[in-house]
Protein backbone atom coordinates (compact mmCIF):
# COMPACT_ATOMS: atom_id res chain seq x y z
CA UNK A 1 0.00 0.00 0.00
CA UNK A 2 1.40 3.45 -0.56
CA UNK A 3 1.72 6.28 1.83
CA UNK A 4 0.60 9.47 2.05
CA UNK A 5 4.30 10.65 1.00
CA UNK A 6 3.90 8.18 -2.23
CA UNK A 7 1.04 9.01 -3.32
CA UNK A 8 1.45 13.22 -3.32
CA UNK A 9 4.93 12.70 -4.58
CA UNK A 10 3.18 12.29 -8.13
CA UNK A 11 0.62 15.49 -8.01
CA UNK A 12 3.70 17.56 -6.42
CA UNK A 13 5.91 16.72 -9.47
CA UNK A 14 2.71 17.22 -12.11
CA UNK A 15 1.67 20.70 -10.75
CA UNK A 16 4.86 22.29 -11.58
CA UNK A 17 2.86 25.68 -11.98
CA UNK A 18 1.02 25.35 -9.16
CA UNK A 19 4.17 24.94 -6.93
CA UNK A 20 5.70 28.18 -8.69
CA UNK A 21 2.14 30.49 -7.36
CA UNK A 22 2.69 28.81 -4.55
CA UNK A 23 6.51 29.76 -4.05
CA UNK A 24 6.21 33.21 -5.40
CA UNK A 25 2.71 34.69 -4.07
CA UNK A 26 4.12 33.21 0.10
CA UNK A 27 7.56 34.51 -0.97
CA UNK A 28 6.25 37.99 -1.77
CA UNK A 29 3.74 38.26 0.87
CA UNK A 30 6.80 37.53 3.49
CA UNK A 31 8.73 39.91 1.59
CA UNK A 32 6.53 42.60 2.67
CA UNK A 33 5.88 41.46 6.49
CA UNK A 34 9.86 41.66 6.33
CA UNK A 35 9.60 45.30 4.66
CA UNK A 36 7.75 46.52 7.44
CA UNK A 37 9.14 44.65 10.54
CA UNK A 38 13.04 45.87 9.34
CA UNK A 39 11.94 49.56 8.62
CA UNK A 40 12.21 50.60 11.84
CA UNK A 41 15.96 49.04 12.38
CA UNK A 42 16.78 50.54 9.41
CA UNK A 43 15.83 54.13 10.74
CA UNK A 44 16.87 53.34 14.50
CA UNK A 45 19.11 56.27 14.58
CA UNK A 46 16.20 59.08 13.22
CA UNK A 47 13.70 57.36 15.14
CA UNK A 48 16.01 57.64 18.61
CA UNK A 49 16.01 61.22 17.53
CA UNK A 50 11.98 61.41 17.15
CA UNK A 51 10.80 59.44 20.18
CA UNK A 52 13.46 59.20 22.28
CA UNK A 53 14.94 62.53 22.70
CA UNK A 54 14.20 62.64 26.22
CA UNK A 55 17.21 61.35 27.51
CA UNK A 56 20.72 61.81 26.85
CA UNK A 57 22.11 60.59 22.95
CA UNK A 58 23.88 57.40 24.23
CA UNK A 59 20.93 55.91 25.93
CA UNK A 60 18.21 57.15 23.80
CA UNK A 61 19.84 55.29 21.20
CA UNK A 62 20.18 52.41 23.23
CA UNK A 63 16.35 52.80 23.62
CA UNK A 64 15.55 52.85 20.34
CA UNK A 65 17.16 49.50 19.69
CA UNK A 66 15.28 48.01 22.76
CA UNK A 67 12.05 49.43 21.35
CA UNK A 68 13.31 47.26 18.11
CA UNK A 69 14.12 44.52 20.73
CA UNK A 70 10.59 44.49 21.80
CA UNK A 71 9.49 43.34 18.49
CA UNK A 72 11.48 40.08 18.61
CA UNK A 73 10.32 39.46 22.35
CA UNK A 74 6.91 38.97 21.54
CA UNK A 75 7.37 36.75 18.61
CA UNK A 76 7.59 33.23 20.56
CA UNK A 77 3.97 34.30 21.81
CA UNK A 78 3.13 35.31 18.49
CA UNK A 79 4.39 31.67 17.10
CA UNK A 80 2.37 29.91 20.34
CA UNK A 81 -1.32 31.73 19.24
CA UNK A 82 -0.49 31.98 15.83
CA UNK A 83 0.89 28.57 15.44
CA UNK A 84 -2.45 26.94 17.37
CA UNK A 85 -4.24 28.33 15.00
CA UNK A 86 -2.50 27.25 11.70
CA UNK A 87 -2.55 23.95 12.71
CA UNK A 88 -6.69 24.03 13.83
CA UNK A 89 -7.85 25.70 11.17
CA UNK A 90 -5.28 26.32 8.14
CA UNK A 91 -2.08 27.65 7.01
CA UNK A 92 -3.46 30.09 4.19
CA UNK A 93 -6.14 31.72 6.29
CA UNK A 94 -3.50 32.30 9.18
CA UNK A 95 -0.96 34.22 7.32
CA UNK A 96 -3.65 36.38 6.05
CA UNK A 97 -4.81 37.30 9.64
CA UNK A 98 -0.92 38.08 10.59
CA UNK A 99 -0.48 40.10 7.15
CA UNK A 100 -2.85 42.50 7.84
CA UNK A 101 -2.02 43.27 11.83
CA UNK A 102 1.44 43.59 10.53
CA UNK A 103 0.37 46.09 7.84
CA UNK A 104 -1.82 48.21 9.95
CA UNK A 105 0.66 48.46 12.80
CA UNK A 106 3.60 49.53 10.25
CA UNK A 107 1.24 52.18 8.77
CA UNK A 108 0.46 53.58 12.54
CA UNK A 109 3.87 53.94 12.89
CA UNK A 110 4.43 56.62 9.54
CA UNK A 111 1.50 59.09 11.01
CA UNK A 112 2.50 58.50 14.76
CA UNK A 113 3.44 61.68 16.54
CA UNK A 114 6.74 62.13 18.20
CA UNK A 115 8.15 62.36 21.25
CA UNK A 116 8.07 66.48 20.72
CA UNK A 117 4.46 66.75 20.19
CA UNK A 118 3.03 64.29 22.90
CA UNK A 119 5.64 63.79 25.20
CA UNK A 120 6.33 60.73 26.85
CA UNK A 121 2.91 58.34 25.08
CA UNK A 122 4.86 59.01 21.70
CA UNK A 123 7.43 56.14 22.24
CA UNK A 124 5.15 54.07 24.65
CA UNK A 125 2.66 54.05 21.49
CA UNK A 126 5.79 53.14 19.21
CA UNK A 127 6.65 50.12 21.71
CA UNK A 128 2.92 49.12 21.74
CA UNK A 129 3.24 49.04 17.57
CA UNK A 130 6.02 46.86 17.56
CA UNK A 131 4.77 44.63 20.35
CA UNK A 132 1.76 44.35 17.24
CA UNK A 133 4.37 43.66 14.68
CA UNK A 134 6.22 40.98 16.50
CA UNK A 135 2.95 38.88 17.67
CA UNK A 136 1.85 39.25 13.62
CA UNK A 137 5.83 38.07 12.48
CA UNK A 138 5.70 35.55 15.30
CA UNK A 139 2.50 33.63 12.83
CA UNK A 140 3.62 34.64 9.45
CA UNK A 141 6.87 33.00 8.72
CA UNK A 142 5.67 29.12 10.07
CA UNK A 143 2.92 29.42 7.96
CA UNK A 144 4.63 30.78 4.88
CA UNK A 145 7.78 27.66 5.73
CA UNK A 146 5.36 24.95 6.06
CA UNK A 147 3.09 25.94 3.40
CA UNK A 148 5.48 26.12 0.99
CA UNK A 149 7.44 22.97 2.40
CA UNK A 150 3.71 21.14 2.52
CA UNK A 151 3.81 22.05 -1.77
CA UNK A 152 7.40 20.94 -2.11
CA UNK A 153 8.53 17.62 -3.89
CA UNK A 154 11.25 15.38 -0.98
CA UNK A 155 14.01 15.79 -2.98
CA UNK A 156 13.16 19.85 -3.44
CA UNK A 157 12.61 20.94 0.04
CA UNK A 158 15.11 22.93 0.49
CA UNK A 159 15.24 24.65 -2.74
CA UNK A 160 11.96 25.35 -2.25
CA UNK A 161 12.42 26.53 1.18
CA UNK A 162 14.97 28.38 0.27
CA UNK A 163 12.93 30.63 -1.53
CA UNK A 164 11.04 31.84 1.52
CA UNK A 165 14.43 32.37 3.00
CA UNK A 166 15.30 35.15 1.12
CA UNK A 167 12.28 37.59 1.84
CA UNK A 168 13.89 38.59 5.32
CA UNK A 169 17.03 39.75 3.07
CA UNK A 170 14.65 40.82 0.33
CA UNK A 171 12.71 42.81 2.60
CA UNK A 172 15.44 44.00 4.46
CA UNK A 173 16.64 45.32 1.21
CA UNK A 174 13.03 46.91 -0.15
CA UNK A 175 13.21 48.98 2.83
CA UNK A 176 16.95 50.14 1.74
CA UNK A 177 15.60 51.05 -1.72
CA UNK A 178 12.84 52.89 -0.46
CA UNK A 179 14.81 54.47 2.50
CA UNK A 180 17.49 55.51 -0.34
CA UNK A 181 15.58 56.34 -2.57
CA UNK A 182 12.89 58.95 -0.29
CA UNK A 183 16.50 60.58 1.08
CA UNK A 184 17.89 60.96 -2.36
CA UNK A 185 14.83 62.92 -3.37
CA UNK A 186 14.28 65.32 -0.49
CA UNK A 187 17.74 65.30 0.99
CA UNK A 188 18.61 64.48 4.55
CA UNK A 189 17.41 67.47 6.29
CA UNK A 190 13.95 66.95 5.69
CA UNK A 191 14.07 62.90 6.04
CA UNK A 192 14.99 63.52 9.01
CA UNK A 193 12.32 65.84 9.62
CA UNK A 194 9.62 63.92 8.55
CA UNK A 195 10.67 62.56 5.07
CA UNK A 196 11.63 58.70 7.63
CA UNK A 197 7.80 58.54 7.58
CA UNK A 198 7.12 58.04 3.90
CA UNK A 199 8.62 54.54 3.85
CA UNK A 200 5.92 53.43 6.49
CA UNK A 201 3.00 55.19 4.99
CA UNK A 202 4.00 53.49 1.33
CA UNK A 203 3.38 49.87 3.41
CA UNK A 204 -0.32 50.44 2.66
CA UNK A 205 -0.06 50.17 -0.85
CA UNK A 206 2.09 47.13 -0.62
CA UNK A 207 -0.13 45.51 2.02
CA UNK A 208 -3.22 45.63 -0.95
CA UNK A 209 -0.80 43.99 -2.92
CA UNK A 210 0.30 41.11 -1.32
CA UNK A 211 -3.32 40.72 0.33
CA UNK A 212 -4.74 40.15 -3.19
CA UNK A 213 -1.79 37.56 -3.87
CA UNK A 214 -2.13 35.59 -1.28
CA UNK A 215 -6.01 35.30 -1.39
CA UNK A 216 -5.25 34.01 -4.42
CA UNK A 217 -3.83 30.45 -2.73
CA UNK A 218 -5.46 27.21 -1.90
CA UNK A 219 -4.50 25.69 1.40
CA UNK A 220 -2.02 22.80 1.62
CA UNK A 221 -3.32 19.43 0.45
CA UNK A 222 -1.26 17.83 3.24
CA UNK A 223 -2.94 20.00 5.86
CA UNK A 224 -6.01 20.02 3.81
CA UNK A 225 -6.02 15.37 3.74
CA UNK A 226 -5.60 15.21 7.40
CA UNK A 227 -8.24 17.97 8.25
CA UNK A 228 -10.49 15.77 6.10
CA UNK A 229 -9.83 12.79 7.72
CA UNK A 230 -10.12 14.10 11.40
CA UNK A 231 -6.24 13.21 12.18
CA UNK A 232 -5.60 16.99 12.56
CA UNK A 233 -4.16 17.58 16.32
CA UNK A 234 -7.21 19.32 18.78
CA UNK A 235 -4.62 20.87 21.22
CA UNK A 236 -1.41 21.30 18.86
CA UNK A 237 0.29 23.64 21.50
CA UNK A 238 0.05 20.92 24.27
CA UNK A 239 0.83 18.10 21.78
CA UNK A 240 3.89 19.91 20.63
CA UNK A 241 5.45 21.14 23.63
CA UNK A 242 3.89 19.19 27.02
CA UNK A 243 4.99 16.25 25.05
CA UNK A 244 8.63 15.33 25.91
CA UNK A 245 9.33 13.11 22.94
CA UNK A 246 8.17 16.09 21.22
CA UNK A 247 9.47 19.11 23.19
CA UNK A 248 12.89 17.97 23.39
CA UNK A 249 13.40 18.21 19.63
CA UNK A 250 11.92 21.95 20.01
CA UNK A 251 14.67 22.16 22.32
CA UNK A 252 17.18 20.82 20.15
CA UNK A 253 16.21 22.94 17.08
CA UNK A 254 16.88 26.05 19.84
CA UNK A 255 20.06 25.41 20.55
CA UNK A 256 21.63 23.31 18.21
CA UNK A 257 20.48 25.38 15.02
CA UNK A 258 18.18 28.68 15.62
CA UNK A 259 19.91 30.21 18.30
CA UNK A 260 23.38 30.36 16.25
CA UNK A 261 21.52 30.86 13.02
CA UNK A 262 19.65 33.61 14.65
CA UNK A 263 22.84 35.66 15.70
CA UNK A 264 24.28 35.42 12.63
CA UNK A 265 21.73 36.84 10.85
CA UNK A 266 21.31 40.00 13.13
CA UNK A 267 25.18 40.48 13.40
CA UNK A 268 25.84 40.54 8.93
CA UNK A 269 22.90 42.58 8.51
CA UNK A 270 21.85 44.76 11.25
CA UNK A 271 24.48 44.67 13.55
CA UNK A 272 26.89 45.80 10.88
CA UNK A 273 24.71 48.31 9.38
CA UNK A 274 24.74 49.67 13.27
CA UNK A 275 28.61 49.22 13.60
CA UNK A 276 28.79 51.56 10.26
CA UNK A 277 26.58 54.37 11.42
CA UNK A 278 27.39 54.41 15.15
CA UNK A 279 31.22 52.93 16.08
CA UNK A 280 32.75 53.91 12.66
CA UNK A 281 30.45 57.28 12.11
CA UNK A 282 29.75 56.53 8.19
CA UNK A 283 26.78 58.47 7.54
CA UNK A 284 23.50 57.14 7.38
CA UNK A 285 22.69 56.75 3.70
CA UNK A 286 26.14 55.70 2.51
CA UNK A 287 25.79 53.09 5.14
CA UNK A 288 22.24 52.07 3.47
CA UNK A 289 23.59 51.75 0.11
CA UNK A 290 27.02 49.56 1.42
CA UNK A 291 24.78 47.45 3.36
CA UNK A 292 22.27 47.41 -0.08
CA UNK A 293 25.01 46.81 -2.63
CA UNK A 294 26.51 43.04 0.08
CA UNK A 295 22.96 42.18 0.08
CA UNK A 296 22.15 42.51 -3.79
CA UNK A 297 25.45 40.19 -4.22
CA UNK A 298 24.89 37.72 -1.05
CA UNK A 299 21.45 37.64 -1.79
CA UNK A 300 21.13 34.51 -4.35
CA UNK A 301 23.15 32.00 -2.12
CA UNK A 302 20.11 31.90 0.09
CA UNK A 303 18.86 29.44 -3.16
CA UNK A 304 22.52 27.90 -3.36
CA UNK A 305 22.76 27.07 -0.09
CA UNK A 306 18.45 25.63 0.31
CA UNK A 307 19.89 23.66 -3.21
CA UNK A 308 22.56 22.27 -1.73
CA UNK A 309 20.81 20.96 1.52
CA UNK A 310 18.97 19.06 -0.38
CA UNK A 311 22.11 17.34 -1.46
CA UNK A 312 24.57 16.53 1.67
CA UNK A 313 21.97 17.71 4.46
CA UNK A 314 21.16 20.44 6.33
CA UNK A 315 23.16 19.84 9.63
CA UNK A 316 26.66 20.64 7.87
CA UNK A 317 25.74 23.44 6.05
CA UNK A 318 23.98 25.42 9.46
CA UNK A 319 26.78 24.54 11.55
CA UNK A 320 29.92 25.37 9.32
CA UNK A 321 28.62 28.63 9.09
CA UNK A 322 28.18 29.02 12.47
CA UNK A 323 31.66 27.75 12.91
CA UNK A 324 32.77 30.69 10.48
CA UNK A 325 30.94 33.31 11.84
CA UNK A 326 33.05 32.48 15.68
CA UNK A 327 36.57 32.52 14.09
CA UNK A 328 35.95 35.28 11.97
CA UNK A 329 33.74 37.95 13.57
CA UNK A 330 36.84 39.47 14.89
CA UNK A 331 39.25 40.37 12.34
CA UNK A 332 36.12 40.56 9.73
CA UNK A 333 34.86 44.22 12.27
CA UNK A 334 38.56 45.19 12.57
CA UNK A 335 39.14 44.98 8.64
CA UNK A 336 35.67 46.28 8.31
CA UNK A 337 36.79 49.63 10.43
CA UNK A 338 40.44 49.68 8.30
CA UNK A 339 38.19 50.54 5.65
CA UNK A 340 35.48 52.02 6.47
CA UNK A 341 36.83 54.62 8.55
CA UNK A 342 41.16 54.36 7.72
CA UNK A 343 41.40 57.64 9.81
CA UNK A 344 40.21 56.31 12.96
CA UNK A 345 41.62 52.43 12.46
CA UNK A 346 45.23 54.48 12.35
CA UNK A 347 44.74 56.76 15.62
CA UNK A 348 43.78 53.85 17.63
CA UNK A 349 46.89 52.03 16.19
CA UNK A 350 49.35 54.82 16.66
CA UNK A 351 47.92 56.88 20.03
CA UNK A 352 44.80 54.21 21.73
CA UNK A 353 43.36 55.24 24.26
CA UNK A 354 42.55 54.14 27.96
CA UNK A 355 41.20 55.30 30.94
CA UNK A 356 43.13 55.28 34.09
CA UNK A 357 41.05 54.72 37.09
CA UNK A 358 39.51 52.04 39.83
CA UNK A 359 36.86 50.40 38.16
CA UNK A 360 34.39 50.17 40.82
CA UNK A 361 34.64 53.91 41.03
CA UNK A 362 32.63 54.00 37.75
CA UNK A 363 29.15 54.04 36.59
CA UNK A 364 28.14 51.51 33.73
CA UNK A 365 27.92 54.15 30.85
CA UNK A 366 24.07 53.03 30.08
CA UNK A 367 21.23 54.89 31.99
CA UNK A 368 17.78 53.16 31.87
CA UNK A 369 16.01 56.21 33.42
CA UNK A 370 17.53 58.42 31.52
CA UNK A 371 18.49 61.38 34.03
CA UNK A 372 21.92 60.49 35.08
CA UNK A 373 24.04 63.28 33.58
CA UNK A 374 26.98 60.88 34.48
CA UNK A 375 29.27 64.03 36.60
CA UNK A 376 29.07 62.83 39.56
CA UNK A 377 32.22 60.92 39.35
CA UNK A 378 35.45 61.69 37.46
CA UNK A 379 35.49 58.49 36.12
CA UNK A 380 31.82 59.55 34.61
CA UNK A 381 32.97 62.14 33.55
CA UNK A 382 35.43 61.03 31.36
CA UNK A 383 33.81 57.86 30.21
CA UNK A 384 30.72 59.33 29.06
CA UNK A 385 32.77 61.85 27.14
CA UNK A 386 34.13 59.23 25.20
CA UNK A 387 31.21 57.70 24.88
CA UNK A 388 29.64 59.87 23.46
CA UNK A 389 32.52 60.79 20.80
CA UNK A 390 32.16 56.55 19.74
CA UNK A 391 35.62 56.66 20.83
CA UNK A 392 36.74 52.86 21.91
CA UNK A 393 38.57 52.90 24.95
CA UNK A 394 40.30 50.63 26.93
CA UNK A 395 40.64 50.24 30.81
CA UNK A 396 43.74 50.57 33.19
CA UNK A 397 42.99 49.44 36.97
CA UNK A 398 44.23 52.44 39.52
CA UNK A 399 43.70 52.68 43.46
CA UNK A 400 40.51 53.02 44.64
CA UNK A 401 39.67 57.06 45.14
CA UNK A 402 42.07 57.59 42.40
CA UNK A 403 40.99 60.07 40.17
CA UNK A 404 40.31 59.40 36.63
CA UNK A 405 42.70 59.78 33.52
CA UNK A 406 42.45 59.70 30.00
CA UNK A 407 45.72 58.43 27.95
CA UNK A 408 46.00 59.52 24.27
CA UNK A 409 49.04 57.70 23.40
CA UNK A 410 51.62 59.09 25.62
CA UNK A 411 49.64 62.14 26.93
CA UNK A 412 47.18 61.85 30.08
CA UNK A 413 45.07 64.59 30.56
CA UNK A 414 43.23 64.64 34.53
CA UNK A 415 39.27 64.74 34.75
CA UNK A 416 38.10 66.67 37.09
CA UNK A 417 36.94 65.84 40.84
CA UNK A 418 33.41 66.48 41.41
CA UNK A 419 34.38 66.33 45.08
CA UNK A 420 36.44 69.74 45.00
CA UNK A 421 34.57 71.75 42.76
CA UNK A 422 30.81 72.21 42.19
CA UNK A 423 28.23 74.80 40.82
CA UNK A 424 29.39 76.32 37.56
CA UNK A 425 32.70 76.04 38.92
CA UNK A 426 32.48 71.88 37.72
CA UNK A 427 30.80 72.84 34.49
CA UNK A 428 33.60 75.14 33.61
CA UNK A 429 36.57 72.34 34.68
CA UNK A 430 34.70 69.97 32.90
CA UNK A 431 33.94 71.75 29.68
CA UNK A 432 37.93 72.72 30.23
CA UNK A 433 38.38 69.16 30.10
CA UNK A 434 36.87 68.26 27.52
CA UNK A 435 38.05 70.91 25.67
CA UNK A 436 41.93 69.53 26.01
CA UNK A 437 40.55 65.79 25.11
CA UNK A 438 39.19 66.95 22.11
CA UNK A 439 42.02 68.92 20.90
CA UNK A 440 44.24 66.01 21.55
CA UNK A 441 42.13 63.49 19.88
CA UNK A 442 42.00 65.76 16.77
CA UNK A 443 46.28 66.11 16.76
CA UNK A 444 46.21 62.43 17.22
CA UNK A 445 44.00 61.91 13.82
CA UNK A 446 40.77 60.91 15.30
CA UNK A 447 38.16 61.62 12.66
CA UNK A 448 35.03 63.30 13.77
CA UNK A 449 33.88 61.19 11.27
CA UNK A 450 34.11 58.84 8.10
CA UNK A 451 35.65 60.61 5.66
CA UNK A 452 33.36 59.51 2.60
CA UNK A 453 36.76 60.27 0.19
CA UNK A 454 38.81 57.60 2.01
CA UNK A 455 36.07 54.47 2.30
CA UNK A 456 37.82 52.27 0.51
CA UNK A 457 34.28 51.07 -1.06
CA UNK A 458 35.30 48.06 -2.54
CA UNK A 459 36.68 45.94 0.54
CA UNK A 460 33.96 47.76 2.84
CA UNK A 461 31.45 45.68 0.14
CA UNK A 462 33.84 42.47 0.38
CA UNK A 463 33.69 42.34 4.30
CA UNK A 464 29.74 43.07 4.04
CA UNK A 465 29.08 40.64 1.39
CA UNK A 466 31.20 37.83 3.54
CA UNK A 467 29.42 38.45 6.72
CA UNK A 468 26.03 37.78 4.23
CA UNK A 469 27.28 35.25 2.76
CA UNK A 470 26.97 33.58 6.44
CA UNK A 471 23.93 34.31 6.43
CA UNK A 472 23.01 32.51 3.82
CA UNK A 473 24.53 29.43 5.06
CA UNK A 474 23.11 29.07 8.23
CA UNK A 475 19.45 30.57 7.30
CA UNK A 476 18.90 29.00 3.69
CA UNK A 477 18.22 25.44 4.65
CA UNK A 478 16.67 26.12 8.13
CA UNK A 479 13.07 26.02 7.21
CA UNK A 480 13.61 23.02 6.04
CA UNK A 481 15.41 21.70 8.75
CA UNK A 482 12.64 22.91 10.94
CA UNK A 483 9.38 21.46 8.90
CA UNK A 484 11.62 18.12 8.23
CA UNK A 485 11.79 17.76 12.82
CA UNK A 486 8.13 17.76 13.64
CA UNK A 487 5.07 15.88 12.25
CA UNK A 488 2.31 17.53 10.07
CA UNK A 489 -0.52 17.84 12.63
CA UNK A 490 2.12 20.05 15.01
CA UNK A 491 4.32 21.42 12.74
CA UNK A 492 2.94 24.80 12.12
CA UNK A 493 3.45 25.30 16.09
CA UNK A 494 6.19 23.24 16.79
CA UNK A 495 8.38 24.55 14.16
CA UNK A 496 7.45 28.28 15.11
CA UNK A 497 8.21 28.53 18.71
CA UNK A 498 11.94 27.58 18.40
CA UNK A 499 12.28 29.07 15.26
CA UNK A 500 11.08 32.61 16.98
CA UNK A 501 12.77 32.41 20.68
CA UNK A 502 15.81 31.70 18.35
CA UNK A 503 15.59 34.74 16.17
CA UNK A 504 13.19 37.01 18.67
CA UNK A 505 15.33 36.83 21.53
CA UNK A 506 18.53 35.46 20.54
CA UNK A 507 18.66 37.79 17.50
CA UNK A 508 16.62 40.41 18.35
CA UNK A 509 18.54 41.46 21.44
CA UNK A 510 21.73 41.09 19.62
CA UNK A 511 21.86 44.72 18.83
CA UNK A 512 20.53 46.46 22.01
CA UNK A 513 22.74 43.77 23.62
CA UNK A 514 26.33 43.92 22.19
CA UNK A 515 25.76 48.03 22.10
CA UNK A 516 25.37 48.15 26.01
CA UNK A 517 28.33 45.72 26.18
CA UNK A 518 30.30 48.33 24.23
CA UNK A 519 28.93 51.26 26.44
CA UNK A 520 29.43 49.15 29.66
CA UNK A 521 33.76 48.49 28.71
CA UNK A 522 34.08 50.90 25.65
CA UNK A 523 35.66 48.53 23.34
CA UNK A 524 33.61 48.74 20.16
CA UNK A 525 34.31 45.27 19.05
CA UNK A 526 33.47 44.13 22.71
CA UNK A 527 29.92 43.01 21.96
CA UNK A 528 31.12 40.75 19.08
CA UNK A 529 31.70 38.22 22.37
CA UNK A 530 27.70 37.80 22.12
CA UNK A 531 27.09 36.58 18.93
CA UNK A 532 30.17 34.49 18.72
CA UNK A 533 29.65 32.71 22.41
CA UNK A 534 26.18 31.79 21.22
CA UNK A 535 27.59 30.30 17.65
CA UNK A 536 30.00 28.09 19.97
CA UNK A 537 27.06 26.70 22.19
CA UNK A 538 25.04 26.18 18.61
CA UNK A 539 27.89 24.68 17.19
CA UNK A 540 28.83 21.54 20.25
CA UNK A 541 24.63 21.30 20.90
CA UNK A 542 24.24 20.85 17.10
CA UNK A 543 26.99 18.40 16.16
CA UNK A 544 26.40 16.05 19.72
CA UNK A 545 22.17 16.13 19.31
CA UNK A 546 20.81 17.99 16.38
CA UNK A 547 19.62 15.02 13.79
CA UNK A 548 19.57 15.00 9.56
CA UNK A 549 16.78 15.26 8.18
CA UNK A 550 17.27 15.77 4.68
CA UNK A 551 15.43 12.56 3.54
CA UNK A 552 12.53 12.50 5.45
CA UNK A 553 8.93 12.03 4.41
CA UNK A 554 7.30 14.54 6.00
CA UNK A 555 3.68 13.97 4.85
CA UNK A 556 2.54 12.18 7.70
Amino acid sequence: MATIGEEALPKHHAASATEKRVILASSLGTVFEWYDFYLYGLLATIISAQFFSGVNETTGFIFALAAFAAGFAVRPFGALVFGRLGDLVGRKYTFLVTMGLMGFATFTVGILPSYASIGVAAPIMLVALRLLQGLALGGEYGGAATYVAEHAPDNKRGLYTSFIQTTATLGLFAALLVVIGTRTMIGEEAFKEWGWRVPFLVSAILLGVSLWIRMQLQESPVFQKMKEEGTNSKAPISEAFGNWNNGKWALIALLGAVAGQAVVWYTGQFYALFFLEKMLMVDGATTNILIAVALAIGTPFFVFFGWLSDRIGRKPIILTGCALAAVTYFPAFHLLAEAANPALARAQASAPVSVIVNDADCSVQFDPIGKNRFDAKSCDIAKSFLAKGAVSYSNVEAQAGAIAQVRIGAQIFTAPDPATVTGEERKAAIAAFQDEVRAALTAAGYPAKADPAQINTPLVIAVLTYLVLLVTMVYGPIAALLVELFPTRIRYTAMSLPYHIGNGWFGGFLPTTAFAMVAATGDIYYGLWYPIGVCVLTVVVGMLFLPETFRRNIDQ
